[in-house]
């Protein structure tokens, strides 16, 4: 299925890239490889660096690059797993299993929501994720922003913010200390940021 494309995929495995120069410089010349390719998003066409970096984090958690490069994009400034990313960890995590979406509430309704629900393998533990619904993002303010698919396709939102949710709860290593779907947008929706290209950009200053 999808959501299993994150496991057994091809690897581009480099030591340590920050051990040595040439360590570092194998990993710019494979960054270098898929900065050139049409298949790659438009987003990392042309960024060596940006590629390498991908790869990088593909190596530290055994996945493959494209996954990266497909699901993780800059928001406020900020690298963020999208949510599908986020279902795609749970599905692969070691440590769980009998991952699954469930529902709450009659589609439609502001009570409509979702939670990810999994079992750990070694306890038979059932665990239970944030319950996202509709008046949430009503009251969130998801729905209204710029360009929302909350108003055109919000079950797949319900889903996919439900997944970053249980994600950063229980899998925080999982996702390398980078923000999930939604994130970014809450934490700084209050504030300006000025536009600095980079690779991934660090903080910006802030005009509040």
């Amino acid at each position: 299925m999808d959501n299993e494309i994150i496991v057994q995929e091809q690897k581009y495995e480099v030591a340590n890239p920050f051990a040595n120069s040439a360590a570092f410089q194998e990993l710019y010349d494979i960054g270098k490889m898929f900065a050139v390719s049409d298949i790659v998003p438009s987003s990392y066409r042309g960024k060596p660096m940006d590629c390498a970096i991908a790869v990088d984090m593909a190596n530290r958690m055994q996945v493959s690059p494209m996954m990266v490069m497909q699901n993780l994009y800059i928001v406020k400034g900020k690298p963020t797993w999208s949510g599908q990313a986020c279902m795609s960890m749970i599905y692969a995590a070691r440590q769980f299993k009998n991952a699954r979406i469930r529902h709450v509430g009659k589609e439609g309704d502001a009570d409509r929501g979702c939670f990810v629900e999994a079992e750990y393998k070694d306890t038979g533990e059932i665990i239970k994720g944030t319950t996202v619904t509709m008046e949430m993002a009503e009251k969130e303010g998801w729905i209204n922003k710029d360009g929302s698919k909350w108003k055109t396709m919000p079950e797949q939102m319900l889903i996919y913010r439900a997944a970053a949710f249980f994600a950063r709860a229980y899998l925080p290593n999982a996702l390398m200390g980078v923000y999930v779907e939604g994130e970014a947008e809450d934490a700084f929706k209050e504030k300006t940021f000025y536009d600095i290209p980079d690779v991934f950009p660090a903080i910006p200053e802030v005009v509040v």
